[in-house]
């Protein structure tokens, strides 16, 4: 059973959506490799057709508590400060942290975007252009169905051998192990983490052994040399 999505199945997905607004999300949601609640949160103004970027805000958020007394970086759970002793409650200094990407974008998916905006496909949120009127299940269900209707397989999660249905997250995977076997050295994983917004330079590197193609490769290797 497979692991991962191929780029012609992708193609498929889209092919099998019934409108543009669901073409659009799966598009995104491959050629950006952004995180569903990314492309669910853009916005018209995030978008630059003229540079052919977007502009995604990283929705994670990372906050650092600190004591007000002493500065020391603290735990959710201490009642007392371990540097310096004074009691923690109420004299916390907390920092939010929200990081922000910006991507460039395909001119196929720059195109339909246009398009989109220009048929009124966005909605107004809050005084803001939001490109999709959808919630999170919705657009995994839009997913799923899009995947039952182009008869792909469900995919196998190699690290607990679980059975799952496509989901959007599937196809931000497919665009991460796209990118690392087009590029796998030190600056294209580099700019794969950057792109991808990951933390940890581990979480990026895990896409090199999704298939299992380059552990494959290594060990045939390793017996080329007894060949006659």
């Amino acid at each position: 059973m497979k692991t991962y999505l191929e780029i012609n199945e992708i193609e498929q997905l889209e092919k099998a959506a019934s409108n543009l607004r669901d073409k659009l999300l799966i598009m995104l949601l491959f050629h950006l490799g952004c995180r569903i609640t990314e492309a669910l949160s853009l916005k018209v103004d995030d978008i630059d057709f003229i540079q052919g970027t977007v502009s995604i805000v990283h929705l994670k958020r990372r906050v650092k508590i600190s004591c007000a007394d002493c500065g020391a970086q603290l735990g959710m759970s201490h009642s007392y400060c371990p540097r310096c002793g004074v009691k923690t409650k109420g004299v916390l200094n907390e920092q939010e942290h929200r990081r922000q990407r910006v991507l460039p974008v395909d001119s196929q998916t720059l195109e339909m975007l246009k398009e989109y905006v220009e048929r009124g496909g966005p909605v107004v949120r809050d005084g803001k252009r939001v490109i999709f009127d959808i919630k999170r299940n919705r657009a995994w269900q839009i997913v799923k169905e899009c995947a039952e209707k182009a008869g792909l397989p469900k995919l196998v999660n190699p690290e607990t051998g679980k059975v799952h249905n496509i989901s959007p997250h599937k196809l931000r995977d497919c665009f991460a192990i796209h990118a690392m076997q087009t590029d796998d050295s030190g600056d294209g994983l580099r700019l794969l983490q950057e792109h991808l917004g990951h933390q940890s330079f581990n979480t990026t590197a895990k896409y090199r052994k999704v298939s299992g193609k380059e552990h494959k490769e290594w060990f045939q290797r390793l017996w080329e040399k007894d060949k006659p």
